[in-house]
């Protein structure tokens, strides 16, 4: 401010103020107006966000790669982008720490004649909120399905689903993605021989620390824990190296709370969801519930999990019974309480992603072809249709970029 006012001949002006007793109200005044302008003007930056859209663009969708809107946290406003990267089935997304890249699997089984997907990356128009196309490397196994970037920002991680394997790539000066730093093919089977032939690695998350990384296996009942260095980019099976499900619960996706002590996997196959205590990459069993009703008998697997940034509430979505489970965090052993089922208003409900105020939750419907936005109350954790609806073709990841 003080710089402003020497360019604008303002500077002697501004010392009388201070100098003359009766002018040192006006003083104050000119002071907390500045505070205030700037703190509005934080505020705004804070409530304005680009919100990224994942998709299939398979057979039977009309989407050609990643959508963008225009979010107005404070109004719960979004205004289309449209598209602004045409790349195939970019069914999961990850965002830089820095907020200037994108990461996306292209989720498919052939890639450049081997049996490998691939991972893009894309940098962000900081204000138009198109994607820049950068690069694309081999997965390093058929079909990834989820992609996740360090705290640090020098690695993408990657889960190959029907390869059945983990990966991680450099993060190179620009934004684009380096050779894989290290590659791990997991192996064995579990009991359901249709669904469990062989290893299917289904998520890959961080540990709030960046020292270990979460993979939840379908195909292997299990929730496997890696030592991962950030100096380079390895991963090394932990001690002990993993958390068992139940036989045929197949794991897919996982959520830590906000305080690091407690994690919980979503169980797609057995929609249900385990919850562990977490320590020092160690997860030990202390609950596991049902994500449906037990009177629901017709087919339904389990989606997506997330917790809300307060840490009071657990949300995880269910295809088939088309609805979010809610429910309540107990703050001193982690364990979960249901509150309620909320019905989708949509087909077959994929991800979702609760906004970083925590004030919306943005529910992906693949089927039906759209995304529906739900009220969160604050106090209850329950969730109340917005009247938002928006179209997109077979929506699969929803993440958000603050506009700066």
């Amino acid at each position: 401010m003080i710089t402003i006012l020497r360019r604008n001949g303002f500077m002697r002006f501004y010392r009388a103020m201070k100098t003359f007793p009766l002018l040192r109200f006006a003083h104050l005044a000119f002071s907390l107006l500045t505070i205030s302008v700037s703190l509005s003007q934080l505020a705004v930056s804070k409530d304005n966000y680009f919100v990224y859209i994942g998709t299939y663009t398979q057979e039977g969708s009309t989407s050609k790669g990643i959508y963008a809107y225009r979010y107005d946290s404070a109004a719960g406003k979004l205004t289309s982008v449209g598209l602004v990267a045409a790349t195939k089935n970019p069914s999961f997304l990850a965002v830089h720490p820095n907020h200037h890249f994108i990461y996306a699997v292209n989720e498919v089984g052939d890639y450049q004649g081997q049996k490998s997907g691939a991972v893009s990356a894309f940098a962000v128009d900081a204000t138009t909120g198109k994607l820049k196309f950068l690069n694309q490397v081999a997965s390093g196994g058929a079909d990834p399905c989820y992609i996740t970037v360090d705290s640090t920002g020098k690695y993408v991680l990657v889960a190959n689903y029907t390869g059945g394997s983990i990966a991680s790539f450099p993060i190179l000066p620009d934004g684009s993605l380096g050779k894989a730093s290290a590659f791990v093919q997991h192996s064995g089977h579990g009991t359901d021989p249709k669904r469990q032939e062989g290893p299917h690695a289904h998520s890959i998350d961080l540990s709030p620390d960046n020292r270990f990384a979460i993979v939840d296996d379908l195909g292997l009942d299990e929730t496997l824990v890696y030592k991962f260095d950030s100096s380079n980019g390895s991963l090394t099976l932990n001690d002990p190296p993993f958390a068992k499900a139940n036989p045929g619960a197949g794991p897919r996706h996982f959520a830590f709370a906000p305080n690091g002590k407690f994690g919980y996997v979503l169980d797609e196959m057995g929609s249900t969801i385990s919850v562990f205590s977490y320590d020092n990459g160690v997860l030990h069993s202390q609950q596991t519930i049902s994500a449906i009703p037990k009177s629901f008998t017709e087919l339904s697997e389990a989606a997506e999990i997330a917790v809300h940034p307060s840490g009071k509430f657990l949300y995880a979505s269910n295809r088939g019974h088309d609805s979010i489970a809610v429910f309540a965090i107990d703050q001193d052993k982690g364990t979960l309480s249901l509150i309620e089922y909320a019905p989708t208003k949509g087909q077959s409900p994929r991800n979702f992603a609760i906004d970083p105020t925590g004030k919306l939750l943005f529910d992906a419907n693949e089927k039906s072809d759209n995304i529906v936005l739900f009220h969160i109350d604050q106090k209850t954790g329950r969730l109340t249709p917005t009247g938002q609806v928006f179209d997109i073709s077979q929506p699969v990841c929803v993440k958000f970029v603050p506009i700066e």
